[in-house]
């Protein structure tokens, strides 16, 4: 994957004029129309591209679209891990990603060797992690979440699997629901997690 873009070296934008901008959506429309396609775009892409989209919205809503679409040819603009959720959810479709390698900080955080070790060193221990990893770290995962419902995710987990079950979780994870219930949280460790209360700021 490529390096993330920042403000110093921000990924180059092709400046165009409204007409091209125009040419090139008419193209890119007759192309999908052609081919049956249909085109989903994520809440950070360029305006241009969201508006040539038939669906825009965060990764997970977007995975659902590619699920929920009669279409058998998904163009995902967005990054790897959201073209991979979506041929999770949809596996008898293709999907495109037009940059292979578009990747996000947050699903490189961790990797599958990583949580298989983990799960060695914790066996009675379950898996929470974001949807927002790759498709081989979800094969490793017994629950994923996002940051709006992940506090009733472990809520669940405690209710199927009893109070003192061991959840195992990066420290992005468990940084976010010990906020939420203002407590402390070692990094990417295996334990009994705090009580979490009900958040539904979103």
């Amino acid at each position: 994957m490529r390096d993330i873009a920042t403000i110093e070296e921000p990924v180059p934008a092709l400046e165009l004029s409204r007409e091209e901008i125009e040419e090139l959506t008419g193209e890119v429309r007759a192309l999908a129309t052609k081919r049956g396609a249909v085109i989903l775009a994520h809440n950070y892409q360029v305006p241009e591209i969201q508006d040539l989209a038939d669906f825009v919205g965060d990764s997970l809503g977007l995975s659902r679209q590619a699920a929920a679409t009669d279409a058998e040819l998904i163009v995902f603009c967005g990054v790897h891990f959201m073209a991979e959720t979506a041929s999770v959810l949809a596996p008898e479709k293709t999907v495109l990603i037009p940059d292979l390698e578009a990747g996000s900080s947050l699903a490189e955080s961790i990797t599958a060797n990583e949580l298989r070790n983990w799960k060695q060193r914790y066996p009675e221990a379950v898996v929470v992690m974001y949807v927002n990893t790759s498709a081989e770290v979800k094969a490793e995962t017994d629950y994923c979440c996002t940051s709006a419902n992940g506090v009733q995710v472990v809520e669940h987990v405690r209710a199927e699997h009893g109070e003192d079950v061991q959840i195992l979780w990066p420290g992005h994870v468990a940084g976010h629901l010990c906020r939420a219930d203002h407590r402390q949280a070692d990094d990417r460790v295996a334990g009994r997690v705090p009580r979490a209360r009900r958040d539904h700021s979103g």
